[in-house]
């Protein structure tokens, strides 16, 4: 069995894989102040909640935009596991070529998503990874990683919003019925949704247009690409376990 453990900003997204079928999956917050220790603790609990035994697992590729985490993390897989994990990161055989200034300085979850979607979808396509950041992941025919976006995320500009102006207030994401609204709630819901789709839509735009190909596929992936999906123009599927089926495609790639 292979566990793919991804570390963002925001969450800590892991699965275990038998051959090509995710098995099991969970979501927890990031916490740059939790131990090794605890981390392997609490996975353990979860573990045995889905019936998982950690025996069973015999590899782990972890990848990582928080580095503080990385060595916590690689220590409880070594403690708790008895396994040293594979890292994405310099030296990984990725099989795609990247078309970037610097190549060190692309976020692990780019480089994931990229190398997942390919397998899956083929190209081109475009992979948009709505988080903490959102990324415009731009891919060639041959897979090859042409470069992208990096925008604001959704709930940071949300968070902006709401700690900037004295009146208004936290509010929960869902979109409002109609765009010209009658209260400072749903008046709220409609600009942060509304204007992200249209910030969404007008980067794939130009994408396309810089590709010289309309039909360009765009896959999104995050814990609001659902949602945002529904209301966008642009968006043709969503994949949730993307950056998990990238893992398994990587460690795949680097098991010799």
């Amino acid at each position: 069995m292979l566990l793919v453990i991804d570390i963002g900003n925001s969450n800590i997204v892991m699965g275990t894989y038998t051959g090509k079928n995710l098995m099991k999956h969970w979501r927890i917050s990031t916490d740059t102040q939790k131990t090794g220790d605890e981390y392997g603790m609490l996975i353990n609990d979860l573990f045995r909640y889905q019936g998982v035994n950690i025996s069973d697992v015999k590899d782990i590729i972890i990848s990582s935009v928080v580095p503080p985490l990385v060595v916590p993390m690689t220590k409880m897989c070594e403690r708790y596991f008895k396994i040293h994990p594979l890292i994405v990161g310099p030296g990984i055989k990725t099989g795609i070529k990247l078309n970037y200034e610097n190549p060190g300085a692309i976020g692990a979850d780019r480089i994931v998503n990229v190398v997942g979607a390919y397998e899956q979808y083929g190209g081109p396509l475009i992979v948009i990874d709505i988080g903490t950041a959102t990324t415009f992941d731009v891919v060639a025919k041959n897979g090859d990683f042409l470069g992208g976006v990096i925008a604001p995320g959704i709930m940071a500009s949300a968070d902006s919003l709401f700690s900037s102006t004295a009146k208004l207030p936290r509010i929960e994401l869902v979109p409002p019925k109609k765009v010209i609204c009658h209260n400072t709630v749903t008046g709220m819901q409609a600009g942060i949704i509304y204007g992200y789709v249209g910030l969404i839509d007008e980067i794939v735009k130009r994408i396309r247009g810089e590709l010289d190909n309309p039909e360009v596929k765009v896959i999104a992936t995050g814990g609001l690409a659902k949602m945002l999906s529904k209301e966008s123009a642009t968006i043709n599927r969503t994949d949730h376990f993307l950056t998990l089926s990238g893992l398994r495609v990587l460690y795949e790639r680097n098991r010799g």
